[in-house]
């Protein structure tokens, strides 16, 4: 069953909102439901990592890299 949902916002955000809808083809309402659709999937879970990125996962974990060997590094590089 549908129901009805007010929501302020401002009014830029408003016709932002509208305009992008009307560029992907759909309405705000579905931007919205869909959105909040997202937060209840997402809510408690750890979102699923593409194989990719779950095999780079720990990859540098043996490593002794920290911030300030970035930032040597950045400073080798550009000078």
């Amino acid at each position: 069953m549908r129901q009805r949902l007010t929501l302020r916002m401002d009014r830029e955000l408003v016709r932002r909102a509208k305009a992008y809808a009307q560029r992907t083809g759909t309405s705000v309402s579905a931007l919205v439901a869909d959105y909040f659709a997202l937060l209840d999937e997402s809510d408690g879970h750890e979102e699923e990592l593409s194989p990719t990125v779950r095999s780079l996962v720990g990859i540098l974990s043996d490593t002794k890299l920290d911030e300030e060997s970035y930032r040597e590094h950045l400073a080798e590089r550009h000078s």
